[in-house]
């Protein structure tokens, strides 16, 4: 949603190495069996820190991911999967969320990495600040894994991050191996292990990396900044790292084949916020980039090297001068009680809208992938209306006059606090998230007199990821999407703003 830092798009079958899967083979659905999802786990050879660059993928390894460089022009490529910064000075971030789910453990991998004012490489000097204004800088990795134990590494200086302008490729290294120059493209796997001690590469076919706890995030960096920031403050999050179980390194490398992107499937896909994403208002933008996918490889985490095949994935982005005011985000591609491939995207926020005044509007939408087609309730094709408790209880419906919609969700553990690109704090505590959300989705097609019809899809889950993020937090938030007519209008209007920069691609904006 607009809610990952590096909230972005994604998909399907063109993909060199690996010849197209019928769409009616590809499962998304939570099995009953686990024929296509395989799961292995073992001792890590490799739980502590290397004091050198070592080979990365032991012949003992059952599964083995196939790299293929991505190739230009895919299938399922949505707007928006480039690197948005325009080489201004303006605060500005850019962050990525990819998410793998292995039910057969009821356990998710989320891998979310962040840039902040990159125009200034490293953290500003006194005359800068004087120039500028306060600016936060750096770069950030960060991991929920299995059982809610957490990782972040986090560098204040961002010379060696990289990101493709119109493409969904990035890259950072923290620390470059001895005489190595750190990449700032896209490397074949070894080539980035020869290369990088520790960071990251990611593309839509591939992800791959390893981090280590640096230490930056212990309570006396919290408490600097909760006492020096009203909106942290206004948070009710623990700020703290001690009070969730951290892992000392991890390291991963897997292949993605995306199945959806966001639209329907053989179509044009669509920017996730409307044609007007790809100009700087309305900020943060979001864009989902892979609405569901199958991913194969592995993932070293806290001693054990877990194996799978074909893993439900995800994937997003978001950028702009800061996160909104606040927010919240449902996700889910693992169900119980449909078939074929399903996938639910859910998120709102409260955003500035663009003025010399303190104007917010109230942004919503639900999409929902299923059996190749996109279903859509956005602002300007209905209402969204929701119920979000401070923590535990989501509760969101819309009417796009075709079909409505309505999901519910819970959580009972307490959440992980995870960081977030804030312009009032930089990369801080600033949203609360689980994996382990029990789900119920429903939608019908809608009858001529308002009411609710024949069903659709009646779902399940107990692997939704939740969020709730931003402040204050007061109490429950009820509310419905509340667009003005003129703009509501405005993205009615069929406008394939990709399309258009197409034909001169001289003006097209960077991310688009």
């Amino acid at each position: 949603m607009e809610t990952k830092f590096c909230h972005p798009p994604l998909f399907s079958p063109t993909f060199p190495l690996l010849p197209p899967l019928p769409l009616s083979s590809l499962s998304l659905r939570f099995p009953s069996t686990p024929p296509t999802t395989r799961l292995l786990a073992h001792a890590s050879v490799s739980d502590t820190v290397p004091l050198q660059n070592t080979p990365q993928t032991p012949p003992s390894l059952t599964v083995k991911p196939t790299y293929s460089p991505t190739p230009p022009n895919r299938d399922l490529r949505t707007p928006h999967s480039g690197y948005h910064f325009d080489g201004t000075a303006r605060k500005f971030f850019e962050g990525w969320y990819f998410k793998v789910s292995i039910p057969e453990r009821r356990q998710s991998f989320c891998f979310m990495y962040s840039v902040e004012s990159p125009s200034f490489r490293k953290p500003l000097t006194t005359l800068e600040q004087l120039q500028y204004g306060p600016r936060f800088t750096g770069v950030g990795a960060q991991i929920l894994g299995a059982d809610d134990k957490y990782i972040c590494q986090y560098s204040p200086e961002s010379q060696f991050f990289w990101g493709n302008r119109h493409e969904l490729m990035l890259g950072n290294t923290f620390v470059p191996n001895q005489n190595s120059r750190p990449p700032n493209k896209e490397l074949p796997p070894q080539e980035f292990n020869d290369r990088v001690l520790e960071g990251f590469q990611v593309t839509p076919l591939w992800n791959q990396g390893f981090i280590q706890d640096d230490g930056r995030w212990g309570l006396d960096f919290f408490l600097n900044i909760a006492f020096s920031d009203s909106f942290v403050l206004d948070m009710d999050f623990n700020y703290r790292s001690d009070y969730v179980e951290t892992v000392k390194t991890a390291r991963w490398e897997y292949s993605t084949r995306p199945v959806y992107g966001w639209g329907d499937v053989g179509s044009t896909q669509k920017s996730t916020a409307g044609w007007l994403a790809a100009f700087p208002v309305f900020e943060p933008h979001w864009q989902v980039c892979m609405a569901g996918g199958l991913s194969t490889g592995w993932i070293e985490w806290d001693g054990e090297r877990i194996e799978f095949e074909n893993a439900p994935s995800y994937s997003e982005k978001n950028w702009g001068g800061g996160f909104p005011r606040k927010w919240f985000w449902a996700q889910c591609n693992v169900f119980e009680g449909g078939s074929g491939e399903i996938a639910l995207t859910a998120a709102g926020g409260l955003r500035q809208l663009p003025g010399i005044t303190e104007t917010y509007e109230n942004a919503a939408l639900i999409g929902i992938h299923y059996d190749g087609k996109l279903y859509e309730f956005v602002p300007w094709n209905g209402v969204v209306n929701w119920e979000i408790a401070t923590w535990g209880y989501w509760f969101i419906s819309a009417d796009n006059g075709k079909y409505v919609v309505e999901l519910e969700a819970t959580a009972e553990d307490p959440g992980t606090t995870l960081r977030a690109p804030t312009a009032e704090a930089g990369l801080a505590p600033a949203c609360k998230d689980t994996c382990f959300g029990t789900l119920k989705l429903q939608m019908w097609e809608r009858r001529s007199d308002g009411s609710k019809g024949k069903i659709i899809l009646n779902v399940s889950s107990n692997m939704a990821a939740l969020e709730v993020g931003g402040g204050p937090w007061f109490d429950t938030w009820k509310g419905k999407t509340s667009t003005p007519e003129a703009l509501r209008r405005a993205l009615q209007l069929p406008i394939d703003v990709d399309s258009i920069f197409n034909l001169v691609p001289l003006f097209k904006p960077p991310g688009l």
